[in-house]
């Protein structure tokens, strides 16, 4: 029965050591990258209409996507931010599960021009 416990207790700690964490993106500031990496995970072409300032674009659909990330520190945080919030989930579970501490900007891009729209 103890070993029971113990093979339970070892699958919550791997299954929570390899969530990545989130914030929405409404909550983010500039200061928030001071030593971290923020990225936004959209295509070039929507990069193009309007991202975040100091962020770095690179697509998650991409065949390269996990390469561009071989050049970064494992010890810097990565914040990744997308349109809506669904390709930045991915794109956090992704360089989560190759040691990454990614946090996902939920909302994305979308919910920053709604925040702006509503103060108008």
């Amino acid at each position: 029965m103890k070993s029971f416990f113990s093979i339970i207790f070892f699958a919550l700690v791997i299954t929570a050591c390899s969530q990545s964490k989130s914030k929405h993106i409404t909550e983010f500031s500039q200061t928030d990258i001071k030593n971290a990496l923020l990225v936004d995970v959209r295509t070039s072409e929507e990069y193009g209409l309007g991202h975040l300032e100091n962020s770095k674009n690179v697509n998650v659909l991409s065949d390269s996507f996990a390469s561009y990330f071989d050049s970064i520190p494992k010890s810097k945080t990565i914040y990744v931010y997308c349109k809506s919030g669904g390709r930045s989930t991915k794109a956090a579970e992704k360089l989560t599960s190759l040691g990454y501490n990614t946090i996902n900007l939920l909302g994305g891009y979308d919910a920053i021009k709604e925040k702006e729209n509503a103060k108008k």
